[in-house]
């Protein structure tokens, strides 16, 4: 039985996912369940879990300010199981888990000028959260894992373009965040602190986004999001890197500024198709990373199901 409370419970749970991967702009791991006692029918624990898989395309690949590659095929899953049910009728005070994983690479990056290189990218993310609905706000906890089969900044013909950074060569990174959602009527804020182990790292990012219905099947979402990184991922740990030599680059400051508009269809009860068109603003500890244009327009398309 799916009382009302454990539905809203249910979407909630759905959305924190949401939230979490547009501020990690991608992003669960599944932990062992805590024991419960046994059930006289095993589907309900089944029922009351929520669950979404997507698939989208990108003209660019920009995480956190700093691009990666051209032309991204990208396919997420993502479940959430809640432990603790709300007690109001909202369904503050309730506990959820989340759990999913995701899987991007490049169809193909072009080279101006340069042939018979093959730009590869690729990346696997596996992550975790757990979410306390406070009422007025939503709490988030997180791990993640970001794999990278080709290294953190791609390769070329099997070898890595790191230009002899040892940040910029690594094959995974482990991440802990913390994330704070707030509703305001149709206004989302999202806030997010992100912790590197393994560049020992710090990432802030801050956003916003505005849903206008405009009729029962499709919305207009504005939305804008900045960063600021302290010794996060910015090339200045390069032994020897003759490719930053002379320029100014420095280890903390901020990453960038995007700006984007999407446009939600809602195809059926389950099945939502997302075009956006977007605009990266590239900061201080990015603009000399790059090497696309420090200004840039790109765009893409999801189309997501929930179950």
């Amino acid at each position: 039985m799916k009382p009302k409370s454990m539905t809203s419970l249910i979407a909630k749970s759905v959305a924190v996912l949401a939230a979490c991967a547009a501020l990690n702009a991608n992003a669960g791991t599944a932990p062992a369940k805590a024991p419960v006692e046994p059930v006289a029918e095993p589907s309900t624990l089944f029922d009351s879990m929520g669950a979404s898989i997507s698939a989208a395309y990108d003209s660019r690949y920009y995480f956190r300010g700093l691009w990666f590659a051209d032309n991204i095929i990208s396919t997420f899953i993502n479940l959430s199981i809640p432990l603790i049910s709300g007690t109001g009728e909202d369904g503050a005070g309730s506990l959820s888990l989340g759990v999913g994983a995701g899987y991007i690479s490049t169809l193909q990056t072009p080279q101006p000028g340069v042939t018979n290189q093959a730009f590869d990218y690729s990346e696997y993310d596996i992550y975790t959260s757990l979410s306390y609905d406070l009422g007025w706000s939503t709490l988030g906890v997180q791990y993640q894992y970001y794999g990278y089969p080709d290294t953190y900044s791609g390769s070329i013909n099997g070898t890595g373009v790191n230009n002899g950074d040892p940040e910029m060569g690594l094959t995974g990174a482990h991440e802990l965040g913390v994330t704070l959602t707030i509703p305001v009527g149709a206004f989302n804020f999202y806030a997010g602190y992100y912790y590197d182990l393994t560049v020992n790292g710090q990432y802030f990012q801050l956003a916003a986004d505005y849903t206008i219905a405009v009729t029962d099947w499709l919305s207009i979402v504005p939305s804008v999001q900045g960063g600021y990184g302290i010794d996060y991922y910015t090339g200045t740990r390069s032994f020897a890197n003759a490719a930053f030599t002379g320029v100014a680059t420095q280890s903390s400051g901020f990453t960038h500024v995007l700006f984007s508009i999407s446009t939600p269809i809602q195809l059926t009860k389950i099945a939502t198709l997302t075009p956006y068109v977007a605009w990266n603003f590239a900061g201080s500890t990015r603009n000399y990373l790059n090497v696309t244009h420090d200004n840039e327009i790109f765009g893409g398309v999801k189309l997501s199901v929930a179950f």
